[in-house]
């Protein structure tokens, strides 16, 4: 009877010594979920410069929207890498599949091509559980033109998905989100660099 209260006593304390499993999630989709590239290739060098988040959810664990204003970081759900850092990426892989050309950040470039820069700001990255994903991004495009003149365009463009309860289908919902981002930036890269006085998109 001892050695069994002995036992007993010892389980329970290793179950209450054992911490909770850790998830890591990634905003970079999967080849198989990411859109194909059949796309033609941009006649322009491309490069993804910084990208600025929020300081409410750059933050190592996921932070989740609730009622009242209320936000909740869960510990345990946490992001593969900084957020600033899985964003670009996610964003960096998206841009190339939409523009059928590697993002050469911090790499050297051909002089025979222009380059054109983004730069993103991301104003809100907001996670609902049940409801939707949201990214609000201000975006910028620059390219050095002859004589040494640089241009920009300046945009903002806000993408919401249905996102499930599960958190992997938030995450899910925010590839999406990213991945139509991506798909708006390309498409206005393209026609700004053929005509410099095109516009945002609606």
């Amino acid at each position: 009877m001892m050695l069994r209260t002995l036992l007993l006593g010892s389980a329970l304390g290793l179950a209450a010594c054992s911490s909770p499993v850790t998830h890591y999630y990634t905003l970079v989709p999967t080849t198989e979920s990411a859109p194909g590239t059949s796309r033609p290739a941009a006649g322009f060098q491309f490069e993804l410069l910084t990208v600025q988040m929020p300081v409410q959810v750059d933050q190592p664990q996921l932070v989740v929207r609730q009622d009242q204003g209320r936000l909740a970081i869960l510990d345990n759900e946490r992001w593969a890498a900084p957020l600033a850092d899985e964003f670009h990426d996610a964003l960096a892989s998206q841009m190339e599949r939409q523009l059928g050309v590697r993002d050469l950040s911090g790499l050297p470039k051909n002089s025979d091509q222009p380059v054109v820069s983004l730069q993103a700001d991301v104003r809100r990255f907001d996670s609902v559980p049940g409801q939707y994903a949201l990214v609000d991004v201000v975006w910028s495009l620059s390219r050095r033109g002859e004589e040494g003149k640089r241009t920009n365009l300046t945009c903002a463009t806000v993408v919401k998905e249905d996102a499930g309860v599960a958190l992997n289908s938030l995450v899910l919902a925010h590839q999406k989100a990213i991945g139509e981002l991506a798909a708006r930036i390309a498409g206005t890269a393209r026609q700004w660099v053929a005509n410099p006085s095109v516009g945002c998109p609606l």
